[in-house]
Formats: C-alpha cells, structure tokens, sequence
C-alpha cells in the first residue's frame, strides 16, 4: 500500500512530465485544427507509454511505501 505523500508526489510528477511532452509537441505543430487532433493523438500514444515506463520505474522504489 502507497502513503497519500507517495501518490501525490507520482501524480504531480506524471502530469509535469505530460505537460513537457504537450509543450514540445505543440512548439513543433501549427494551430489549425487538424494539427491539433494529431497533437492529441501522438500526446495520447507517448502519453500511455510513458505512463507505463513511469509505472515500472516507480514500482522498483521503495520510498514510501508501507511494508
């Protein structure tokens, strides 16, 4: 079981790295419309990756954890 400090402490860094993935993509894109759909389709996929990555990072530290 995770303390509440060690979850808060994952979500806060998960969405800091989720909003410097969105920054690149976009400083990359334009602004119309079907660019954007495409910007939300490849944050999506490198978002789900990343998650997974993070996930298994974050499974192999101990810090936190009660037991």
């Amino acid at each position: 079981m995770e303390t509440r400090q060690r979850s808060v402490v994952k979500a806060v860094v998960w969405n800091a790295m989720g909003l410097a993935v969105m920054t690149g993509v976009g400083l990359i894109a334009t602004g119309s419309a079907a660019v954007g759909g495409a910007v939300a389709l490849v944050n999506t996929a490198i978002g789900l990756t990343m998650y997974v990555v993070y996930e298994r990072i974050w499974a192999g530290i101990s810090w936190g954890r009660n037991g």
